[in-house]
């Protein structure tokens, strides 16, 4: 398998030569972004491409959008032994895989108002088998203040925001897939509190309702606050993705701070060692609700969940610098039994550097996150890769990406992680937006 991945890279890198021989000889101009003005999008998951207008008329419209990708993922060693933060040995068989990984079909539009729009999305994730139908609704009555109600994300992390699918890679750094809260239930309201300092708030029913029918939820609810200054330019490209695709000639800077809390739960019977709740982690990368996580046969039941993180980028003619810096608190245990800690926080960052070296058609980018955390094992993660667009066009993308993780702290068949997972992770894919 290994012989294969290096042939399959040589033959990338022959292609990529090539191409790189060819566009150097040609004068491209570098587009002027600066002219443009990008909406700062709430959540890109949530928020159609420009996809294709199907009908349009006084009393509402349609239109159809569509996200996809198809993904190689290899996690080396194939075979791995990690102790988690109380000297255990738990087992990693790494993944080596090819998947349709993730579709996403947007319908959206107006009723009887451009005010009030609406957002209804087929979502499937091949790797986890889970497919979902879910949406919202929005009404704008004017840029201070625009109501939601439906789903929408915990604003936890700045990926959480608005970028998808428009990350460096095909999905998220370790730093941030690690603490990050998820999609949930509930209303919020943002909009612009003066000229390029924007808000939102929400409240929802809990960090992730993946997996979790009402009939689970307690009366807790998550709340969340968040402010986002652009003070340079007003924006910060299409849905304020990463890479400086549109080559700003001004520099375009972009800070953020997040606030999120919830009182979450595990949501299943105290009996089952496997929670229903699987998105809060340990920076062993163990599941906190599971069963044996903080001691032996004992299991938490309910904890509070608090966490800031704070995010800066700045785009200059094609060069772009990300950095976020994440503080979270896991306290207030309700276990059934005794345990050694009565709370966990964890101090984590990353830092993402990218570099359009042809306009439009190629960028280099690196990649790095690292914790300050609880148990003091410091989990790490290095890498970089390339991003090819065959059509000059955000809207088709080619990415290879090699990175190396140390006691990842981020885990699950969502993303490119595995808990406790000490290696190299290889990933090639493409992904389209309409």
């Amino acid at each position: 398998m290994l012989q294969f991945v290096v042939r399959l890279a040589y033959l990338i890198l022959v292609f990529l030569c090539c191409h790189i021989g060819m566009m150097a000889q040609l004068d491209q101009p570098a587009p002027a972004a600066d002219s443009v003005t990008y909406p700062n999008t709430t959540a890109g998951e949530l928020t159609p491409g420009k996809g294709f207008s199907i009908i349009k008329t006084s009393v509402g419209s349609l239109n159809v959008g569509l996200y996809t990708i198809v993904r190689y993922l290899n996690q080396l060693p194939a075979n791995q032994t990690f102790q988690d933060h109380l000297g255990r040995d738990r087992t990693i068989t790494g993944r080596n895989d090819i998947y349709w990984h993730r579709t996403m079909l947007w319908f959206s539009g107006f009723v009887m108002t451009p005010k009030l729009t609406y957002a209804a999305t087929v979502w499937t994730i091949m790797t986890t088998q889970q497919t979902l139908v879910y949406g919202n609704l929005q009404y704008n009555f004017n840029k201070h203040f625009v109501l939601g109600a439906g789903i929408m994300p915990n604003i936890s992390v700045r990926s959480m925001q608005g970028p998808f699918p428009f990350y460096l890679s095909t999905d998220r750094t370790m730093g941030e897939e690690s603490l990050r809260a998820g999609f949930t239930n509930g209303f919020f309201v943002r909009g612009e509190v003066v000229p390029r300092l924007n808000y939102i708030l929400m409240l929802g029913d809990n960090l992730s309702t993946l997996g979790i029918p009402a009939a689970k939820l307690t009366r807790n609810m998550s709340k969340g606050a968040g402010l986002l200054w652009l003070p340079t330019t007003g924006e910060y490209g299409p849905r304020g993705g990463l890479m400086d695709f549109e080559y700003h000639k001004k520099a375009a800077l972009r800070i953020g701070v997040n606030y999120t809390h919830d009182r979450d739960n595990r949501y299943n019977n105290l009996s089952t060692p496997s929670p229903d709740n699987t998105q809060i982690r340990m920076t062993d990368g163990v599941l906190f609700f599971e069963t044996g996580a903080l001691a032996d046969g004992v299991t938490v039941q309910e904890a509070n969940y608090d966490m800031v993180a704070v995010d800066a980028g700045l785009k200059y003619r094609g060069f772009n610098i990300q950095a976020e810096l994440y503080d979270r608190y896991l306290t207030k245990f309700d276990a059934d039994g005794p345990v050694p800690i009565s709370s966990i926080h964890d101090v984590g960052y990353s830092v993402q550097l990218s570099q359009m070296v042809i306009p439009k058609y190629l960028c280099l980018y690196a990649i790095h996150s690292y914790f300050f955390d609880e148990f003091k094992r410091h989990p790490w993660e290095a890498g970089g890769g390339f991003n090819l667009y065959p059509t000059k066009t955000r809207s088709w993308r080619l990415n290879a990406q090699v990175h190396y993780v140390y006691k990842s702290s981020a885990g699950g068949t969502f993303g490119l992680y595995q808990g406790g997972q000490t290696g190299t992770t290889i990933t090639i894919g493409t992904d389209i937006l309409l």
